[in-house]
């Protein structure tokens, strides 16, 4: 039989290849690419000039002087920051104004993830980092330390190890989020090292935006008015977090912009950049939506938000690649640890639309659990891309219009 293929990235931090995924050859297969898909990686040159010239604030060399200790906070496995390719401008920076490796310390901003393992801090930060400097996972149950209420109304209690450091460098990046608009800036502090307590209320401000019937003002591309971002603004300032350094992503999760500075400054700077790079145009007419997840492959429930927007004109079926060999993130907050023991804020996806008619969910590392929270009625789970087409074949005999999303985890309609 004659087919088409369409290829779309696959296990980043592990094998970062591709995943050929083929169709029949009467079949209508669009890919459906972000507007910055095709963006060129930043250069050297360019990285150097964004540390040379930070928005809204003066170079890190010179906010380093005359400081004793420095935290260097960085974003999780689940997020695609290369912070090893960071770290030299970094470092450098900091032995101009003085300051030793001795002095230097990193957090891994995890939030309410899981605590990475020695090979999940090596894929961030590479083996210089590793050999020379001590590297920590954040606690949000222990070691906390209380530096009072944001104006949203968040009581804030951050990481006692950071705190105790008068210099702090947060790295991330800028990409959609499915609750505050766009991660980046002071998202970093919280909920990236705060409490458990801090972490719960920050997340009930999307839950009670939703409830009050403002659910625009939240949600992926929404910032402007989101209590969430308002929040971590706010909390990056109470901790004294001194500079952020955030970057933008390709199709491939490569970087392809920077933005260096003064936390709020340059996260608004670097979302007006995000808002059309990752903007997406849905394919009218397509009844099948292939969702890819790449740069946040290990949240891949994310992928659910676009792909089921796609299908709302017409119907169809919803493909949902799931595949990070390492399996899905561990959350504290939000995941099933069991049949009665769950997150304070777990809620089942267990809906029933109309227009979704199927979810095939294709996952290599199926985990059995991973049931509990993507709970959508008649989900069909399969671990091979012939399989997903045989289930689709069933569905539609005469052939389909596919769309295919490169990665559902940074696209926003």
């Amino acid at each position: 039989m004659a087919t088409k293929m369409v290829t779309v990235p696959r296990q980043i931090w592990y094998e970062e290849g591709k995943l050929q995924l083929t169709f029949p050859e009467s079949w209508e297969v669009v890919p459906c690419l972000m507007n910055g898909h095709d963006a060129s990686q930043i250069t050297p040159e360019q990285i150097k000039t964004a540390f040379d010239n930070p928005i809204g604030s003066p170079p890190l060399r010179k906010l380093a002087r005359g400081r004793a200790e420095a935290a260097i906070i960085f974003d999780d496995i689940s997020r695609p920051t290369r912070v090893a390719d960071l770290m030299p401008y970094v470092l450098e920076e900091l032995y101009s104004a003085g300051i030793p490796d001795g002095s230097i310390r990193f957090i891994c901003a995890t939030g309410g993830h899981g605590a990475h393992t020695f090979q999940d801090f090596q894929k961030k930060l590479g083996n210089k980092i590793m050999d020379n400097f001590p590297v920590y996972n954040h606690n949000p149950y222990e070691n906390c330390t209380y530096v009072g209420q944001t104006p949203t109304g968040t009581k804030l209690s951050i990481n006692s190890e950071v705190m105790s450091c008068d210099l702090k460098i947060g790295i991330g990046s800028v990409i959609p989020h499915a609750q505050s608009g766009f991660g980046g800036g002071g998202k970093i502090v919280l909920p990236g090292i705060a409490s458990i307590d801090s972490i719960e209320t920050f997340h009930r401000w999307e839950i009670n935006a939703r409830e009050a019937g403002h659910g625009d003002i939240v949600g992926p591309g929404h910032y402007i008015e989101n209590p969430m971002v308002k929040d971590f603004n706010e909390a990056a300032k109470m901790v004294g977090l001194d500079l952020k350094i955030d970057t933008i992503v390709n199709g491939m999760a490569e970087p392809c912009a920077i933005f260096v500075g003064e936390p709020q400054t340059e996260y608004y700077e670097a979302v007006k950049f995000a808002v059309p790079h990752y903007a997406t145009k849905p394919v009218p007419g397509a009844n099948v939506v292939v969702v890819n997840t790449y740069a946040k492959g290990n949240e891949a429930i994310l992928g659910l938000l676009i792909g089921i927007m796609m299908l709302t004109e017409r119907g169809g079926d919803l493909v949902l690649i799931m595949d990070c060999p390492a399996g899905q993130v561990v959350h504290y907050l939000l995941g099933s640890f069991g049949e009665q023991a769950r997150g304070r804020l777990f809620t089942a996806v267990n809906f029933k639309l109309p227009w979704l008619k199927r979810l095939v969910v294709l996952s290599p590392q199926f985990e059995k659990s991973m049931t509990d929270w993507l709970a959508i009625p008649d989900t069909a789970w399969v671990k091979t891309w012939p399989e997903v087409i045989d289930i689709l074949n069933q569905d539609f005999p005469a052939g389909a219009k596919v769309a295919v999303v490169p990665d559902g985890t940074i696209q926003y309609l």
